[in-house]
Parts: C-alpha cells; structure tokens; sequence
C-alpha cells in the first residue's frame, strides 16, 4: 500500500473510529478542519494536499443525521475541488436508509435520495456496513462496497455463548441473516411474528420456534428506539426463555431507548462502533461494544489495491 497515494478523513460523527482505522492502515487521520458557523452552516477546510491521493472519507450519517451528512457532503466537495482522484464515502452507518421504498401512497424514497446527493457531491465509490436493506446498493450509480458486522459479532458469540442457544429474528425481513448466523453458531431459529402500525412502533403477535428453557439471541441490523427489541425480550420470557441476550450492529438509541433497555429483562445488548454511543448509553452495563475498525481498515485496503473485498467474508 502506497502511504502516499491514500489518505484518511474523517468528519465530527465518529472520529474515534476513523482513529482506529488509522492505526489498523498505520496511517496518520489526515488534516481538516470541519466546523459550524454561528447560524448552523457546516464549513470544511481540508489542511493538506490531495491532489492525485485515494481519499476515504469516514462519517456515519448517524444522529444529528442531516448535519453529519452535510458535513460529509462539503468534505467530498472540497476534497474534489482539491483534485483528489478518486473519493470514497465511508459510511459505517447509512442514514435515511429505511425509507427505501413507497410504503404509502405520496410518500418519497429518501435513501435513493440520499444516494444521488452523494453521488452528485462527488464521490466515485461506497464503502457502507450492514445497509438495512440490500437493494440500497442499487440506488446508488457508483460502486458500492457492502460490509457486514457478522465476522465480528459471531467471534463474539462464539466465545460468549457455548450451548442451548436458539437465535431469533426480530422479523420476518430479519430471517436470513438470522438464519446465517444460528447455522455458523449450531444454534436453533426462532421468528417473532409482529405487526406494526406506524413508524418506531410494533406489536408482537407470535414467536415461531421453541425457545423455553433456552438462551435467545435476538439479531437485527440496528436499535433505534428500542420498542421492537424490548417487546421481543417480554414476548421471549413469556414464551420461557432462559436467558435473553440482543446483537445489532448499529446502536442509534434515540428517544427513549436508553430507559427501555435499563428497565428490560435483557441481560446484554452487543452492538459496535459505526455508531459513537452517547454519554447516558456508557453508563448501562448492559450494552458491550465490538469493533469494526479492523474490517473497515482491511477493506479500505483492499480497496486501494484493487483486491477483492468479498472474500473477507468467505
């Protein structure tokens, strides 16, 4: 790898994780300044020289979401006006990606929205991990690079869990990933059949599976307001679960999340870093942390020199 054709930015949504990602590469975060003006405009200077350079930029479009993607939007711009020759989004963690489709009549598809800014601001490539979707990919005109948690979770589970376990989606739409994982962990499968009836709110209706006695896993892409996985856990322990555990790879925890999980009967909440967890999150013994720096810094890697990324997950 070239030190001096690749370099590393990162905006103010998670510059811990680009750190990290930067001591995997052995290389330094590069220079930017990346600041609000007093009414709230996002200002970027980039502070060194990326002419000819691969540029990657690291920024999750994470909560305050629409801030962290203008910041991500200005930097892509600047480094383009810099003539950098080729820039990548980083995004650990892709905003607006669960309205990808028309649910209901007059109503848009902000991810595919999302993915012609991007792409309009000048970014020729995505790097993105577990989109809540897969088809996002599509929306995108440009190549998409698309990483998954699994390596990293199940090393985790592996460890931590031995026996009588039985994994459980939270959905149906949940059911292959789940799959996925209780087939490499020899585990059982359970599905929770639920209905929802409007944004961040669900109702459990049924589990399908056999959980009494057992220790349930429930696996999804992302916590957000933690309605869905906190009514999984109380259906879960009415239907005898033993010990009732959740895995997510991206802990957005917005609203009241943070008090339904401290008033749950879930034992442990597993998620990584493509998301910083907040201050009043840290505090819950609960919730455990994985980092996904080193697959993001070999794919980075991978990327830049041309290799294929898919056989990280071979």
């Amino acid at each position: 790898m070239s030190i001096n054709q690749i370099k590393i930015f990162s905006g103010n949504a998670n510059p811990l994780l680009a750190q990290e990602i930067c001591d995997y590469l052995s290389l330094p975060l590069g220079r930017a300044s990346v600041r609000t003006f007093s009414d709230g405009e996002v200002y970027v200077e980039i502070g060194e020289n990326v002419r000819g350079a691969d540029v990657f930029v690291i920024q999750p479009t994470c909560p305050p979401v629409d801030h962290n993607m203008m910041e991500l939007l200005i930097m892509v711009d600047a480094l383009r006006r810099a003539s950098a020759r080729r820039i990548t989004a980083v995004l650990p963690y892709y905003g607006y990606a669960r309205q990808d489709r028309k649910a209901a009549p007059r109503v848009p598809i902000s991810a595919k929205l999302v993915a012609d800014i991007i792409t309009v601001a000048g970014a020729r490539r995505v790097l993105a991990m577990d989109l809540h979707a897969a088809q996002i990919q599509g929306f995108f005109s440009i190549p998409v690079d698309h990483l998954f948690a699994a390596p990293v979770l199940l090393k985790y589970l592996k460890k931590k869990f031995t026996k009588n376990v039985v994994m459980v989606s939270p959905d149906a739409g949940g059911v292959e990933r789940t799959r996925a994982f209780a087939k490499r962990l020899g585990a059982g499968l359970a599905i929770i059949d639920k209905r929802r009836e409007r944004p961040n709110e669900s109702h459990v209706m049924n589990i399908i599976g056999d959980v009494k006695g057992k220790i349930a896993i429930i696996l999804d892409d992302m916590v957000d307001t933690a309605g869905t996985l906190c009514k999984a856990t109380d259906a879960l322990k009415e239907h005898g679960a033993k010990e009732i555990h959740a895995c997510a790879t991206h802990p957005v925890l917005s609203g009241p999340a943070i008090d339904r999980i401290k008033e749950s009967v879930l034992e442990s909440l597993v998620v990584t870093n493509t998301i910083p967890l907040s201050e009043e999150a840290k505090k819950i013994n609960k919730i455990e942390v994985l980092s996904v720096s080193d697959l993001l810094g070999e794919a980075i890697k991978r990327i830049h020199n041309d290799d294929s990324v898919s056989l990280l997950f071979v």
